[in-house]
């Protein structure tokens, strides 16, 4: 819902050939947290059946909140966003982690489905 809005806010001209690293450029590794925390948010406020308008305020103030939390400022996140989206080879590598990181996040939230998802497949033969 709202994290793809990012993709609208990256420059839409051609893209330079090394553009300079931001001097508050965020490590990848707090950009892979913040991400992750991010994706946790829009999904719970996706959840929560509140009206467009509602559900948008709701993500802008906690998402200002989950920001100031990992000591990270809104510009900061954009320009780092933007700098790892113009070097796509690590936006990949980003999104990777950010897709593990959610993934154990599920299994420590879930541990019975984890467990269930361990179990071998047995085939059944057709009848």
């Amino acid at each position: 819902m709202l994290l793809p809005s990012l993709l609208l806010v990256l420059p839409a001209c051609q893209r330079p050939e090394e553009p300079p690293k931001p001097a508050d450029l965020l490590p990848k590794e707090k950009m892979i947290a913040l991400l992750a925390d991010l994706h946790v948010l829009e999904a719970r406020v996706e959840s929560s059946r509140l009206q467009p308008d509602s559900a948008r305020a709701l993500y802008l103030s906690q998402e200002k909140q989950l920001l100031a939390r990992r000591a990270a400022t809104d510009s900061a996140f954009q320009r780092s966003y933007r700098y790892y989206f113009i070097h796509g080879k690590d936006l990949d590598d980003i999104y990777k982690a950010v897709i593990d990181t959610l993934g154990r996040r599920e299994k420590k939230l879930d541990p019975a489905s984890a467990a269930y998802s361990k179990e071998p497949q047995h085939n059944q033969p057709a009848k």
